[in-house]
């Protein structure tokens, strides 16, 4: 059996090659064949700035900004980013204007959410041939649970890099665990293109200086709030008792948070399909309270559903509003309109009427939007 390679942190996907199959790891660690689950995340990079360059290659190497119409003179918010114009600062769920105030030379561009839905369904299609585990994670993320796969979790997370690159021309990172928490977490960890493992033994090693804000689930209240309490890393967070995380943080967020600093996570990798619904969601790159902001996201994201309503010939009578606040509280309120439509409109007045019976005056972290209740009886004439 060769030596562990010297370096035992994550390296590029490119790295790998020539190391025995099965054998070695994305860390230069043996894969432990005692895990008890295999758990691949698949993170594609910079998805939808990658969809567009992929369909303009004279793109490539420039700062690309997706968001609204395309035009930062305009309302709107920004859906994605190239990984050129996130060196300047430009994040997921900001304003166009404040992007263009940071990469004033970035490629604006309009949404194309039916040419990112077909690129995810040949992205989920290739998942699926390995496992019938597959939880989709939006459009462009997904979980894979490849345990009772013979051919190990290595190898499929390998073959799927190189599918997706071959195949779709685009990219992603890979992260491999025992569980979601820590494969998820090992994917965000060498972005673009990466290629992490962590294992159950080396999860304190790796979690020792890791900024708290890297742990899935916290974000800028939470990490505030655990610096006010002295703490800074993720190291320093599985220090503290679970008693002491439910005193500041309440029963179910403050144990999760124990779990999650000490790598323990139990939930399974479930199939979720959604034939009778379409939706879309965002996380704001920082909680808000801010009416407006929220209001335009919402006005983007029901357009996107209305879009893809049209495009697949569906109307709706159901509509939904999702919003996740800072502490991670979620909630869904749903309006049922009087006829099935597919007219933004519509859709739109539904959504304004729920969310005027919302309080956005705590801090929200996440909008959705959903569009369902319609059957087959319910679709739209492909003549008309």
């Amino acid at each position: 059996m060769p030596a562990p390679l010297a370096n035992p942190w994550p390296l590029k996907a490119s790295h790998l090659d020539g190391l025995p199959a099965g054998q070695a790891t994305a860390e230069g660690y043996f894969w432990d064949k005692n895990m008890n689950r295999s758990i691949i995340h698949i993170d594609m990079d910079a998805f939808f700035a990658s969809v567009e360059i992929k369909k303009r290659p004279e793109l490539k190497g420039k700062p690309v900004i997706v968001g609204g119409d395309g035009d930062p003179a305009k309302r709107g918010v920004v859906s994605a980013a190239s990984y050129e114009a996130r060196k300047f600062g430009v994040r997921s769920g900001m304003p166009l204007r404040t992007a263009y105030k940071r990469c004033p030379n970035a490629v604006f561009l309009s949404v194309d959410f039916e040419a990112y839905e077909k690129e995810s369904d040949k992205f989920m299609a290739i998942l699926q041939g390995y496992t019938p585990l597959v939880e989709s994670f939006g459009l462009d993320e997904a979980f894979m649970d490849v345990t009772e796969n013979p051919k190990g979790a290595l190898d499929i997370a390998r073959e799927v890099k190189r599918r997706i690159k071959a195949e779709l021309g685009l990219i992603a990172s890979v992260g491999i665990a025992s569980n979601k928490l820590l494969a998820k977490m090992a994917s965000d960890m060498n972005k673009p293109d990466g290629f992490t493992v962590i294992r159950d033994k080396d999860i304190e090693k790796v979690f020792s200086t890791m900024s708290v804000r890297k742990l899935w689930g916290v974000g800028e209240k939470t990490e505030n709030r655990l610096n006010e309490l002295g703490v800074k890393t993720i190291g320093e967070l599985a220090k503290l008792p679970v008693q002491y995380l439910i005193r500041n943080f309440g029963e179910v967020f403050g144990r999760t948070l124990y779990e999650h600093s000490h790598g323990i996570d139990n939930s399974p990798v479930v199939p979720f399909y959604e034939p009778d619904s379409m939706s879309r969601e965002i996380t704001f790159q920082a909680d808000t309270n801010d009416m407006h902001l929220v209001k335009r996201t919402l006005f983007e994201l029901a357009k996107d559903v209305v879009d893809r309503l049209k495009s697949e010939s569906y109307k709706a009578k159901t509509v939904t509003l999702k919003i996740r606040y800072s502490d991670f509280l979620t909630i869904t309120r749903s309006k049922t309109i009087k006829e099935h439509t597919n007219s933004f409109d519509e859709i739109w007045v539904a959504l304004t009427s729920i969310l005027e019976k919302v309080d956005i005056s705590r801090k929200v972290r996440l909008v959705g939007v959903k569009a369902s209740n319609f059957t087959s009886a319910n679709r739209v004439s492909q003549a008309l």
